[in-house]
C-alpha cells in the first residue's frame, strides 16, 4: 500500500524503467464486485495494476454525502488482495490537493458538465476530471478502466483524455448486477428493502426499451417498439411510480452525450437517475446505432 504521492510516482518510475505497463482502476472504496470486474479487465490489459481509494470532495455537492460516504478500508484491502492488484494507492488529501481542494485549479467538463447529471449535480463533473487528472499524474498509468453504469462520467473521462493528448487507453467496463437486477453501487448499502424494491422499477424500465431496440413490429398488446417512443412511455410509468422520484430518462450519443435525436453517432445511451428515499441511484442501457436505427425505420411508415 502506497500513501503518499511521491511514493507513487517512484512506483510507476520504476515500473516503466522495465519496459512494464500500467493499469489503473480509481475507486472511492466500498468495493464491490463492479470494482473488482473492473480490476480484471485492467488485469487483461496491463502488466500491473493499481487501485487508487480516494474520496474526492470536489465531486460532493452541498447536501450531499462526502461525511457519509461509505469508508471500509479493511474490507477493501482484503477484498483487492484476492484479485491480484499490485499496489494499492489511499493518498491523503493534501496529496492529492497539495493547495487544498478550495484552491486547487478545476478542469472543465465543458457542455457536458452541465447537462443531465451534471444539471442535477453543479460542478460534479469538473470536481471528477480534476481527481481523475490528478490521479493519472500520479500513477503515470497507460491503460485506465471505468464502468459504463456511470455513462456521463466516463464520457467525460474519454473526452478529457482526447482533448489533453494523454497518452491512455480507456477501457470501459460493463455494469455488474445483484440478482435482482439492481446494478451495484456503494450508495445500495443506503437502501431499506422497502427502498431496494421500489428502485427496481428502473432497471424493468430499461430492459423493457433495450427489449423494444430488437423488435421490428408492434407486439401483441401494442406496445411501441420504437426506443424513442418506449423510452416516453417508461418516463411516464417512472414519474408515477411510488416510492420514487424521477430525475430524468434520457437517450444520448455515447460518442457526445448530446441528445440522440440532434445527433445519431455511436451507440444510443439511456441513462436515468432516480431518487429512493435518501439515495439517488443511476442506471443505463447501451444500444447499438445500427439496431435503433434499423428498428426506427421499421415501425416508421410502410
Amino acid at each position: 500500500m502506497i500513501t503518499r504521492s511521491q511514493d507513487m510516482q517512484a512506483w510507476s518510475a520504476g515500473v516503466h524503467d522495465v519496459g512494464e505497463t500500467i493499469g489503473f482502476v480509481p475507486t472511492m472504496g466500498s468495493l464491490h464486485r463492479g470494482h473488482l470486474s473492473l480490476i480484471e479487465k485492467a488485469r487483461a490489459a496491463a502488466d500491473r495494476v493499481v487501485v487508487s481509494i480516494f474520496v474526492n470532495p470536489l465531486q460532493f455537492g452541498p447536501g450531499e454525502d462526502f461525511e457519509a460516504y461509505p469508508r471500509t478500508r479493511e474490507s477493501d484491502l482484503e477484498a483487492l488482495a484476492t484479485v491480484g492488484v499490485d499496489q494499492v494507492f489511499i493518498p491523503g488529501l493534501s496529496d492529492i490537493y497539495p493547495d487544498g481542494p478550495e484552491h486547487t485549479a478545476t478542469v472543465s467538463a465543458g457542455p457536458l458538465g452541465d447537462v443531465l447529471e451534471g444539471h442535477h449535480r453543479p460542478g460534479h463533473f469538473d470536481g471528477v476530471l480534476t481527481v481523475v487528472a490528478r490521479l493519472f499524474d500520479l500513477v503515470a498509468c497507460d491503460v485506465a478502466v471505468f464502468g459504463t453504469k456511470d455513462a456521463q462520467q466516463l464520457i467525460a473521462i474519454e473526452q478529457m483524455v482526447a482533448k489533453e493528448q494523454r497518452s491512455i487507453r480507456i477501457i470501459r467496463g460493463g455494469i455488474v448486477r445483484d440478482d435482482d437486477g439492481l446494478a451495484l453501487s456503494s450508495r445500495n448499502v443506503y437502501l431499506t428493502p422497502e427502498n431496494r424494491a421500489d428502485a427496481l422499477i428502473l432497471h424493468r424500465e430499461l430492459q423493457a426499451i433495450e427489449n423494444s431496440a430488437h423488435h421490428s413490429r408492434p407486439t401483441a398488446t401494442g406496445n411501441p417498439t420504437d426506443p424513442l417512443e418506449r423510452i416516453e412511455q417508461a418516463r411516464h410509468t417512472l414519474l408515477v411510480a411510488p416510492g420514487i422520484e424521477l430525475d430524468y430518462l434520457e437517450a444520448v450519443s455515447s460518442d457526445t452525450f448530446t441528445p440522440w435525436e440532434e445527433q445519431p453517432t455511436g451507440e444510443m445511451v439511456v441513462v436515468g437517475a432516480i431518487r429512493v428515499g435518501t439515495t439517488r441511484l443511476l442506471d443505463n442501457v447501451w444500444l447499438d446505432s445500427d439496431t435503433v436505427l434499423r428498428t426506427a425505420a421499421a415501425d416508421g411508415p410502410q
